[in-house]
């Protein structure tokens, strides 16, 4: 889960300022974290004490109202009156699921409570099986899979397109908000790489939805790499207030 809010942290600068290189300074003085870190908290905090999802979604929306939110989110949540999920297939059902790849320890489990925590508001298809195979990533990268088997695994089960490098989709990758349009990239961003922040700066490279998908990306790292690096870590941590600091602290020690 720290891969995730390192990934957001990182990408905050550049969501409305694309940079298409790897060269760049990781962690800075404007950087933030966004709705992305937010919510993958919530759902670490209702995996922790087998809270109600939906009323710490509302909850969380209420003491950090200004993290970015989408709009259809944004209404939602601001509705205390209304829990219906809107049939959406943004970005955001696979920025904020990390917590269950690393919580639950088996693969059934995993996509079972992906799907279930995701259709609270995304349940859209591709909503849920982008946050499926993000979960699903996380969970078999801890386990040791391989890459070859990730892509082949992700491939088969969920039909994204794996075969595009990065050097072939930075030119013309553009701000896409949809899970088809941002994770099979954060999947890419680290089968490509060759350590967890290698695998940061891969996804900052390609543009686009720069936080959510050095989000989506750092989260499935962290699993792959066993771990972020305790520097990395540290800096990240810095960026948090300390309610959110504790629960990380907390779900990290117990299942990470």
């Amino acid at each position: 889960m720290i891969g995730a809010i390192t990934g957001d942290i990182v990408g905050s600068i550049y969501e409305w300022n694309n940079i298409k290189t790897k060269d760049f300074q990781l962690f800075q003085s404007y950087c933030s974290f966004t709705d992305d870190s937010v919510l993958t908290i919530a759902l670490a905090e209702a995996i922790l004490n087998d809270g109600n999802y939906t009323e710490l979604l509302k909850k969380y929306y209420q003491r950090y109202p200004n993290a970015g939110y989408g709009g259809m989110y944004r209404r939602w949540a601001a509705n205390p009156e209304k829990s219906e999920p809107y049939n959406s297939f943004g970005n955001g059902a696979a920025m904020r699921i990390s917590a269950v790849g690393f919580a639950f320890d088996d693969l059934g489990d995993v996509l079972y409570h992906a799907k279930r925590h995701t259709e609270i508001t995304h349940n859209h298809p591709e909503g849920i099986k982008g946050a499926q195979a993000t979960a699903a990533i996380i969970y078999l990268a801890r386990n040791g899979a391989g890459k070859d088997f990730l892509k082949e695994f992700v491939e088969r089960s969920f039909g994204y397109d794996l075969s595009p490098t990065l050097d072939e989709m930075r030119p013309d990758y553009k701000f896409n908000e949809t899970c088809q349009g941002t994770v099979p990239q954060a999947i890419i961003s680290l089968l490509e790489s060759t350590d967890f922040e290698d695998a940061i700066r891969n996804a900052i490279s390609l543009g686009g939805d720069s936080d959510t998908l050095a989000c989506i990306t750092g989260s499935m790292a962290e699993a792959f790499y066993g771990g972020v690096p305790e520097h990395i870590t540290g800096q990240a941590l810095s960026y948090l207030d300390d309610d959110l600091k504790a629960v990380v602290t907390q779900f990290t020690e117990k299942y990470c």
